[in-house]
């Protein structure tokens, strides 16, 4: 059954009493409802579909009141600097009525309450702001400390204190800019031009836009997932899904005022240029080279996406905080083009590599990137496109290379097609359950592999990592059950084991009997679970790594478990399977050796020690606003880094022979066209700026699960392991 179908089905029971809302609201209508009596007939449907498309099906009470209404202050003062105590004491008197009138009634009146009150103190905010500016005497040789995370911060506790903590941002703020290496009079300018745009943005917001920010802040109260799109949120998203979108190929989330990159499209010109990484925050952007950038701090992200967005094959200039920058003063600056994203850059490729063994010979190994679970009907200027059959192409011809094993690479791949993940997880497996779905009334669907064959039997491995997602993690926990593969790569996959669909609200008020004066936007609602064979979920958990590789990617925060309200990790019945266990009785060797390789490696040890002060940097949410003192620790964090950059250009070795294996290079004989060995170029500093792109450093991650791989194979066929790199 087509999930929608699945959602909309509770919907019908609310017809009387949204029919008695909208009549009450608007009683003299015949025809398309009052912008009132639609807002609120939106409200009420979107509570009531809410309560009725989640897994807990729990009904807006007094307790979840009281969320909504926290997440929708924190929708507009995250950083818990605008609103007082007097003003949470006026709008928590209306909790006690809150769940009943917004669900009965559709009653949204704290939304424009709450809103008004919070352009009254933005107002005295920019007024404060820009009389600060205007005195102009900025002085940063006191030992002063600005908290920068205050989201589990305490409001202040008035006006004048509320002053206090806006003038030590003022001052962090100019701060960051004179260490970038900005002049005074461009300094005001900026931070004046912030301060005023983002209150005349807020103060141009409609009711519709309010209503969308407090129906959003009610969505996801429930879960992360689940969403209130307006129109022209739900168009972008719409866009998004189609891959349409002309853009640089990266999703971004708004976060603390910055713009921040949550993902790398795979085949987008962000991913291809290795200039982006995820977690960097674009602060300004650029249409022309040599334009003043136009900042983007505290601005909607919205219309962030609208100036980094633009017509094929045009330039965009951004100016960004690399996300391993040690000091948020560090900028970087790059171009990227434009364009559509490409269908064979996100296709699956292999590597086929010939790896140093013991005594002077070589075991040949194949490497499969799969960026994507990608499927697509044939049209009349295209194939059908299948991730699966991609994939099962590649494993042939590595076969036919006699590879001693293979890694398949899902580090990058945020996931897709739930057919195809079962499909290719069926190219390891005789047959058998894959992953089991529970939906909403609590039944459970089996995803199988029915086609006996198996495409390869050897040795695998699968490379993981927190940015692997959903079908990525349906794909690596049945394999990792059944005991075919080794799992590794992060402590953790990403974690997100559940289904969203969008309903648009048009069609149900439609079927409802009633026209409202607008388009309503749609909901994006959690529908069903996912399970793995063993019949542990992969939602919160992810798919826990056999051997842990350390990893960058392992330390932001861009997991489930780090995101508000998710839904719970839970369990179903096993599905019947029958397991191989091919891994089990290896990992006690192949940690060991893993842990004897890295415990020695230098190129692991600085990584180290780079993700030991990134945690240091998360875990110490302060900073100092003495100048000397913070130019004095941008010095002596480059020299380290530049010592550490000449140690690893001294040690770094040839790389073995490779060859690159395309879908459309199959036919070809012999391994594939031989991969030119790359200069040891090193990832560039986090404060330098970016020049043309270059090789990105070697991936060392991807060499130790080689290792671990050939160790592997050696176990299964009853060889020593190797160890040496």
């Amino acid at each position: 059954m087509h999930p929608q179908l699945t959602l909309l089905r509770p919907v019908f029971v609310i017809s009387a009493s949204l029919l008695a809302t909208a009549a009450a609201l608007d009683p003299a209508a015949h025809g398309p409802l009052s912008a009132a009596a639609t807002d609120a007939a939106v409200t009420m449907l979107t509570t009531k579909i809410l309560e009725s498309s989640q897994f807990a099906h729990q009904q807006l009470n007094a307790k979840l009141a009281g969320k909504f209404l926290d997440r929708y202050l924190d929708a507009l003062d995250a950083a818990h600097m605008l609103f007082v105590p007097g003003d949470i004491e006026g709008f928590t008197r209306q909790l006690p009525a809150l769940a009943d009138a917004t669900r009965a009634h559709g009653d949204s009146s704290l939304a424009h309450v709450v809103f008004q009150r919070f352009l009254e103190r933005l107002d005295q905010r920019v007024a404060f702001i820009t009389g600060l500016l205007d005195d102009g005497s900025f002085d940063f040789s006191a030992d002063e400390t600005f908290h920068f995370d205050r989201k589990e911060a305490a409001r202040p506790a008035d006006l004048v204190a509320a002053q206090a903590l806006w003038r030590l941002q003022l001052r962090y703020d100019y701060l960051q800019e004179k260490l970038a290496g900005k002049q005074a009079p461009t300094i005001v300018k900026t931070l004046r031009h912030r301060a005023v745009r983002s209150a005349e943005t807020m103060h141009r917001m409609d009711d519709k836009a309010v209503l969308e920010i407090y129906l959003e802040a009610l969505a996801q109260v429930y879960d992360p997932h689940s969403d209130y799109m307006g129109p022209k949120q739900l168009k972008s998203f719409e866009t998004a899904m189609k891959l349409s979108l002309i853009g640089i190929g990266a999703s971004l989330r708004s976060l603390d005022g910055y713009c921040k990159i949550m993902e790398l499209i795979p085949g987008g010109p962000a991913a291809r240029s290795g200039q982006l990484k995820i977690g960097d925050r674009i602060v300004g952007v650029a249409q022309k080279e040599g334009d003043e950038f136009t900042d983007l701090v505290d601005l909607p992200l919205a219309q962030a996406v609208e100036l980094i967005r633009g017509p094929k094959d045009t330039p965009v200039f951004l100016n960004l905080i690399p996300a391993n920058a040690s000091d948020d003063s560090l900028r970087k600056t790059l171009s990227l083009v434009r364009e559509e994203i490409k269908l064979e850059d996100q296709q699956a490729k292999a590597q086929i590599i010939d790896l140093p063994a013991a005594a002077n010979t070589t075991q040949r190994i194949g490497v499969i990137d799969l960026p994507s679970f990608y499927s697509g009907e044939a049209t009349a200027t295209a194939p059908a496109t299948s991730c699966s059959a991609d994939v099962a192409s590649l494993l042939t011809k590595l076969k036919e290379q006699d590879v001693t094993g293979i890694i398949l690479d899902l580090r990058r791949n945020g996931g897709g097609s739930l057919r195809e993940a079962i499909d290719l997880t069926g190219l390891f497996i005789p047959s058998g359950p894959v992953v089991q779905t529970r939906n909403l009334e609590g039944h459970v669907e089996l995803g199988s592999d029915s086609d006996d064959k198996v495409a390869y039997d050897g040795p695998l491995l699968v490379l993981t990592s927190r940015l692997s997602a959903s079908a990525s993690e349906i794909v690596a926990g049945a394999l990792q059950d059944y005991g075919r593969a080794l799992i590794v790569g992060d402590a953790a996959t990403f974690g997100k084991g559940t289904v969203q669909t969008i309903v648009p609200l048009a069609r149900v008020m439609q079927q409802e009997g009633l026209a409202p004066d607008s388009d309503p936007g749609a909901l994006k609602v959690t529908i069903s679970k996912f399970y793995r064979p063993s019949g542990k979920s992969t939602q919160l958990e992810g798919v826990k790594a056999d051997i842990v590789i350390p990893s960058l990617t392992d330390v932001p925060e861009i997991g489930e478990s780090d995101l508000l309200n998710p839904l719970p990790w839970d369990t179903l019945p096993a599905a019947p399977f029958t397991p191989s266990d091919r891994v089990q009785s290896s990992l006690a060797s192949l940690r060991s050796h893993s842990a004897q390789r890295l415990a020695t490696d230098a190129d692991f040890a600085d990584l180290n020690a780079d993700i030991e002060r990134f945690r240091q940097l998360q875990s110490d949410k302060s900073v100092s606003l003495n100048e000397d003192r913070r130019q004095r620790e941008k010095a002596e964090l480059k020299a380290r880094q530049a010592t550490a950059k000449k140690a690893r250009l001294a040690r770094a070795g040839t790389p073995p022979p490779a060859y690159q294996v395309t879908l459309k290079g199959m036919a070809h004989p012999g391994p594939g066209e031989p991969v030119k060995p790359k200069p040891a170029l090193i990832e560039p500093d986090a404060d330098a700026d970016a020049g043309p792109a270059g090789p990105p450093a070697e991936d060392i991650i991807l060499r130790e699960a080689q290792a671990i791989l050939l160790d592997y194979a050696g176990l299964l066929h009853d060889a020593p392991a190797v160890s040496q790199r």
